[in-house]
């Protein structure tokens, strides 16, 4: 059987502003009406004789993920939350240690949530072949046929032949420069390499026992202790946060002696920066990718994208220009790259457009910042049918709800209580309170909030629905 394996942790940084820490670019549905997690999920839900997917992700974007999933009719996957990042090679161990638990030893195939793949056919019969070499005990990455000399990517050199459309390793390429990368394209024998491995979940802690023992150590130890809650893995921090980190190419493809490469043209994009995206996107006949509420004049090969208001461009040609509520981006298409390095400018400073939206998701529904001052802020709270929020309260700000759509039942103190449209109720300092929705349609709440200190970490938590951590409430002072 072949179980796959959907890797859901980066941040896509060079996809800002649109791709942030908190909603990340695999959560977004950036071509077509699926987010790149879900054409992910769905791509592997074509393959014969496979079992229901693994997902890991970062703890924080659980019940996001959990929801694009359920969205898909999907409730056997099986989800790895990590507390925090320790690249893939951990990653991958995790989900071959719990593979093997079941007391099978399938043959996983590790994918990116955030990558595009146009021919599923093709793709189709290449992860078959790799599913036939991995059975062999070979280690199987895809060498994707190169397009251009692109210098962010690193290649695959490809060694003697095994059978038709796969390689030996003969090695593995650091990102080259644009020379390098000209005179692999002409040689014809090298590969992007795609991110993406097939191997059977033994193998590959063998191979890791060998190489990383301390790593292999770390994640046989961590996941001797874990049990499921509803197909759901929760990693312990420290330990985790112990474990080395590493790639699977570092830690194990670049120096297993049993690597293999099988070549894959099925349109393949990893959607790593906004050119990237702009290519994989259906241009107008100017070469224009235009969304949202967008008028261009004079404007050739240019990606436009506004969320939140009109988007006007005159005579610019190859530009990125995004639109969001918080901030926007104006690039020219052979500068994409350097949009990672404002994110670290933004890190550095101490900003938090990096981190998230104006708009930010929570299990029981979302909030939106509207106005900011500096001892008040109001925001806009959108509860789900039938959810609601924890038990909480703050010492250092008081709260004024008012219904704008939507039923609320208010718990206050010792009080509960409903309030319909156009009702509020005030909430000081200290006070315990839950808000939620009984009814049918979504919740709308204008929510006021004034004191000394707004941030979200003053929160109190004693009771939730959704399992987060207890939380103390923060003192500034």
């Amino acid at each position: 059987m072949l179980k796959p394996i959907i890797l859901s942790g980066g941040s896509g940084s060079r996809l800002w502003p649109l791709s942030r820490e908190a909603y990340p670019k695999q959560l977004l549905p950036l071509i077509g009406s699926y987010t790149l997690l879900q054409n992910t999920v769905k791509r592997v839900q074509n393959l014969p004789e496979t079992q229901a997917p693994m997902v890991i992700c970062n703890e924080q974007h659980q019940f996001i993920v959990k929801g694009q999933l359920h969205e898909l009719g999907l409730s056997d996957a099986e989800l790895v939350l990590e507390p925090m990042g320790r690249n893939t090679a951990p990653a991958v161990a995790v989900a071959a240690c719990l593979a093997l638990a079941e007391g099978a030893d399938p043959v996983l195939l590790v994918m990116p949530a955030d990558h595009l793949i146009n021919d599923l056919i093709a793709f189709n019969q290449a992860v078959a072949c790799a599913k036939a070499l991995a059975e062999r005990d070979f280690l199987v990455t895809f060498g994707i046929k190169p397009t251009h000399p692109e210098t962010g990517f690193g290649y695959i050199h490809y060694g003697e032949p095994l059978v038709a459309d796969a390689y030996q390793v003969a090695r593995f390429v650091e990102k080259p420069s644009l020379a390098v990368a000209q005179e692999m394209l002409a040689a014809g024998d090298y590969a992007w390499n795609s991110g993406m491995f097939v191997f059977k979940a033994s193998v590959y802690l063998r191979e890791l026992a060998a190489l990383q023992p301390k790593m292999c150590e770390a994640i046989k130890a961590i996941c001797s202790q874990l049990t499921a809650k509803d197909n759901l893995y929760r990693l312990p921090k420290e330990a985790f946060e112990q474990c080395p980190s590493d790639s699977v190419d570092y830690a194990v493809m670049e120096k297993t002696k049993h690597a293999a490469v099988v070549a894959l043209d099925a349109g393949w994009s990893d959607v790593g920066s906004w050119d990237a995206l702009h290519e994989a996107s259906t241009a107008d006949l100017n070469g224009n990718v235009t969304h949202g509420d967008v008028y261009t004049l004079n404007v050739e090969n240019s990606y436009i994208r506004a969320s939140e208001r009109m988007l006007v461009a005159v005579g610019v040609k190859d530009h990125i220009i995004v639109e969001t509520s918080d901030a926007v981006l104006v690039a020219h298409k052979d500068h994409c790259q350097d949009v990672k390095s404002v994110v670290n400018y933004l890190k550095q400073t101490g900003r938090d457009e990096h981190i998230t939206h104006t708009k930010v998701y929570r299990p029981w529904g979302s909030y939106e910042s509207l106005i900011q001052g500096d001892r008040f802020q109001v925001k806009q709270l959108c509860v789900n049918p039938g959810a609601r929020l924890s038990l909480q309260m703050h010492h250092h700000r008081c709260e004024h709800w008012v219904v704008v759509q939507g039923t609320a039942k208010v718990t206050r103190n010792e009080e509960e209580f409903i309030l319909r449209e156009n009702q509020s109720t005030y909430l000081p300092i200290g006070t315990w309170h839950r808000l939620e929705n009984p009814g049918k349609v979504p919740l709308h709440i204008i929510e006021v909030q004034s004191g000394s200190y707004l941030g979200e970490d003053d929160i109190l938590r004693v009771s939730d629905d959704y399992d987060r951590v207890p939380t103390q409430a923060a003192n500034p002072n």
